[in-house]
């Protein structure tokens, strides 16, 4: 789905919000429409270009119209067939990726707000993702039980079991960029983030463990803020993509919706924000103790709740 932009009040903001607008292609297609676009050019047929992924050119003409989901393996084999240049190669990856996402999260199409959707596409796309967050441990490193106790927390109605089991499944499954190389991603999170109560002990506890477990990961850095350092009032999500795609952006979401800044003044103003969090906040290894002690204390509430 495509999005408008809707400037705010002050014709020089550099903050644009975006709304839906029906219409958008879907990923699959937007890969088949290249992948056609890069056979014609070179003057293959169908028939031809099919015999690299050892398949009929009724499956190709599939994969080219984005009827079928787009397998890896046959995506680099005609890439591989047309002799893509890396540039061109970078950007079929990314389509590539973002199809993938967009495969899992379009089957929560029913409790995925439009906001978090495309949210979802610019995470498969970035290449690195930092997020600053000073009221809850950020989505992508959030446990299911923890994601349930946020969603039961933040609803004005009531949901039903089923609901909240499909929103959470939604939240969670977001998680699976953490097992692709990229994007690299660095939490940097207030200290009253380890000590806020979401849920019971028992799921602060396992949150906890979970974050750590996240720490330790290559891609990924969590940096806690020291306690007199200057933090942002808000939660911030900084996203960088490959040098050909046309500029980064900053996500800022509310109750409602979110707004995405993407002018180059806004942008460097959140990329100093985020700079200033990242200088005020204590090492990895002091870090990593930080949410050790946070996790023991966590475990003791639990073992008196039980």
């Amino acid at each position: 789905m495509s999005v408008a932009r809707h400037r705010q009040s002050d014709p020089d903001s550099p903050v644009v919000s975006l709304t839906p607008v029906e219409g958008e292609r879907p990923a699959a297609q937007l890969l088949g429409d290249e992948l056609r676009r890069h056979r014609e050019s070179r003057g293959y047929t169908l028939a031809a270009a099919a015999q690299a992924i050892r398949g009929s050119t009724s499956k190709l003409s599939r994969l080219e119209r984005g009827e079928s989901p787009a397998k890896e393996r046959d995506v680099y084999d005609l890439a591989a067939f047309y002799k893509l240049p890396r540039n061109e190669m970078a950007f079929i990856e990314q389509l590539l990726a973002q199809a993938a996402n967009a495969e899992w999260y379009e089957r929560f199409a029913d409790v995925t707000p439009h906001f978090l959707k495309r949210l979802i596409r610019m995470e498969g796309r970035a290449e690195e993702i930092t997020i600053f967050e000073n009221q809850v441990i950020p989505g992508l490193l959030q446990t299911p039980r923890y994601a349930e106790a946020l969603v039961r927390m933040m609803q004005a109605n009531v949901l039903s079991d089923a609901e909240v089991t499909r929103t959470v499944a939604l939240r969670t499954q977001r998680q699976i960029i953490l097992d692709q190389d990229l994007p690299r991603i660095t939490a940097l999170l207030d200290e009253t983030v380890l000590e806020r109560k979401r849920g019971d002990a028992e799921v602060m506890h396992e949150q906890m463990e979970h974050l750590l477990g996240a720490a330790e990961m290559p891609k990924v850095n969590v940096r806690i803020l020291k306690k007199d350092a200057i933090a942002p009032p808000m939660a911030i999500t900084y996203l960088q993509f490959p040098d050909h795609v046309p500029s980064d952006l900053v996500y800022l979401e509310n109750i409602e919706g979110a707004t995405y800044a993407t002018k180059q003044r806004s942008l460097d103003n959140y990329r100093k924000v985020l700079s200033d969090a990242r200088n005020g906040s204590h090492g990895l290894k002091e870090s990593i103790a930080l949410i050790k002690k946070a996790a023991k204390s966590w475990g003791r509430k639990a073992a008196r709740e039980r």
